[in-house]
């Protein structure tokens, strides 16, 4: 039998007898939209002189925007499309798993201990600390729960769901207990913007997402067996337990990123994969990881340039786009129950 990684699983959706052209083209258009909207974030409204020392100024700032933007919107798209993959579940995000609780009770626990002066501790072994402790406490929950000969799927949900609802309310008993100026503090850590991303982080993670994108296109092929369920996966001769913990330590690994970056995003990624999922009939990781990926940048972008020089509002990106997002999963979650 052909390794694992060599298997090229067929596609629950019956080819529709596309053409390369027509299935790929719409991947190219997509991406075409994106590097347009970067050109345009880059040079509109930019009040110095084209080709003068203060244009290049400010376009050099702006692109620092367009790499956290570039960076939340691989790792979002990457890690939804994966944790649907392990889970068998499209209606599911990781933040079912208690990335996002995890991620708020760390903020407020430092704002907690060291009150306002939290502030002024950022810097990268902060960052760094935070997204380790993200990733170890995945690896451990993961490796704990699929160790044992009750190794099931959906107790890992519903342990992550518990530990997401225990770490929100440990989170509210101490925002509780906050000082007005305290919570200040804690809220502005706590609301996603595109505008707040560390600059100095950019490139720790860009390498990383680097690295897991080529890891993940490299299995991608072993990714599509898993996709069609565990008995398929396991008579094919696939590691079934081995592959799921580590695509859900990668969905942590790629969430913590974003999480460090602008904070919590629990409907981004859900959004750009339903939207991807539309357009690909089947469950190639091929086709779906680089369209979810084109849709994720398309509609970051898009926001960020319509409410920064239409509305002068960047600030509110996450916020709408949380809303759409939110919007799309209660849609499809309606449908699916009236199904």
């Amino acid at each position: 039998m052909a390794p694992a990684s060599r298997v090229d699983a067929p596609s629950r959706a019956s080819d529709s007898g596309e053409s390369w052209w027509h299935r790929r083209g719409g991947l190219v258009v997509v991406f075409a939209i994106a590097v347009a909207l970067a050109v345009a974030i880059l040079v509109y409204q930019n009040p110095a002189p084209v080709g003068s020392l203060g244009f290049w100024v400010i376009v050099q700032t702006r692109f620092a925007s367009l790499g956290t933007i570039a960076l939340v919107a691989v790792s979002q798209a990457v890690a939804t499309v994966l944790f649907h993959t392990a889970t068998s579940n499209r209606i599911l995000t990781p933040s079912i798993l208690g990335f996002d609780a995890l991620y708020v009770l760390t903020q407020t626990a430092l704002v907690f201990v060291f009150g306002t002066a939290a502030a002024s501790m950022e810097g990268i072994p902060k960052i760094i600390a935070q997204s380790a402790l993200m990733v170890a406490f995945a690896t451990l929950l993961y490796g704990w729960l699929f160790s044992g000969k009750r190794a099931n799927l959906h107790l890992l949900l519903l342990v992550g769901v518990v530990l997401g609802m225990g770490f929100g309310s440990v989170s509210t008993f101490m925002q509780r207990l906050l000082t007005p100026s305290e919570f200040d503090v804690l809220s502005a850590r706590l609301f996603g913007s595109i505008g707040k991303g560390n600059t100095d982080y950019l490139p720790i993670a860009a390498g990383i997402v680097a690295a897991v994108l080529i890891f993940v296109w490299r299995r991608r092929r072993t990714y599509d067996v898993i996709a069609l369920g565990r008995d398929v996966a396991v008579s094919l001769g696939v590691n079934y337990r081995r592959e799921v913990v580590t695509i859900l330590v990668i969905a942590a690994v790629l969430v913590s990123v974003s999480a460090t970056m602008v904070g919590p995003m629990t409907f981004f990624g859900f959004l750009v994969a339903t939207l991807a999922y539309q357009f690909v009939r089947g469950d190639r990781h091929s086709e779906t990881l680089p369209l979810a990926i084109g849709i994720a940048l398309v509609t970051l972008l898009g926001a960020t340039f319509v409410l920064r020089n239409v509305f002068a509002a960047a600030g509110l990106v996450t916020v709408i786009i949380e809303f759409v997002g939110g919007l799309t999963f209660l849609i499809v979650l309606l449908r699916k129950g009236l199904r």
